[in-house]
């Protein structure tokens, strides 16, 4: 298991790059709910701090933390952090959109809402440009490389994961809060019997299907 580090960071920092934003997306793969991207910048000073604490607290792919591990790290970033923020695309944007294009509005609104303008973004994937006006690298499985990405998908994680279990206590016969939106078979069980509520992605195939056949 790869544990993320300030190596790109420092590389640019070491270079005058001053304010250097990670970020990363949760909810693309999702057929309910919005898309949400956490966008976070550290100073070199967290370092120690994150060291520190890595064995309580681990910092790193939010896919490979417990629940109770995302919700303690969530806390510890946002102590930790320089500027952190949260931004969101709706399913009507993904539907309009496609999920690409959300997903990276919803990086845009994150980066728009940090406290601090981000000189640099570490962007995890393959992503194209994300902002029109700061410069950005794309780092493929940046959230298992960079602490400042993999604080950005734990900070993304927990906030879709939160909303998604709003969802649940809305429609509880879909099991949101279980399986949060993905195509888990209980899901799709419920999604046979009650169809598809305003919070699905009408664009996204297997919705598309259901309100094909319903329409016949």
């Amino acid at each position: 298991m790869k544990t993320p580090t300030f190596f790109i960071e420092h590389e640019y920092w070491s270079q005058g790059v001053a304010h250097i934003a990670g970020i990363d997306e949760a909810g693309m793969g999702a057929l309910a709910g919005p898309v949400v991207a956490g966008a976070v910048m550290f100073s070199d000073s967290a370092l120690e701090k994150i060291l520190e604490h890595q064995k309580k607290i681990p910092i790193r792919d939010s896919k490979l933390l417990s629940e109770q591990q995302r919700e303690k790290a969530f806390v510890f970033i946002q102590e930790l952090a320089d500027s952190y923020a949260i931004g969101q695309a709706s399913v009507e944007e993904i539907d309009s959109l496609n999920i690409r294009n959300a997903s990276h509005l919803a990086m845009r609104r994150a980066i728009e809402n940090l406290v601090t303008r981000p000189d640099m973004l570490l962007i995890d994937g393959t992503s194209d440009t994300v902002h029109p006006s700061i410069f950005s690298l794309s780092v493929v499985k940046g959230d298992q490389l960079s602490y400042s990405i993999a604080a950005g998908s734990i900070l993304a994680k927990v906030t879709r994961d939160r909303i998604m279990k709003d969802l649940d206590n809305t429609h509880p016969q879909y099991g949101f809060a279980s399986h949060k939106g993905y195509g888990a078979k209980a899901h799709m069980d419920a999604l046979q019997m009650h169809g598809p509520t305003t919070h699905h992605r009408r664009s996204y195939a297997p919705i598309a299907r259901l309100l094909t056949k319903s329409s016949v």
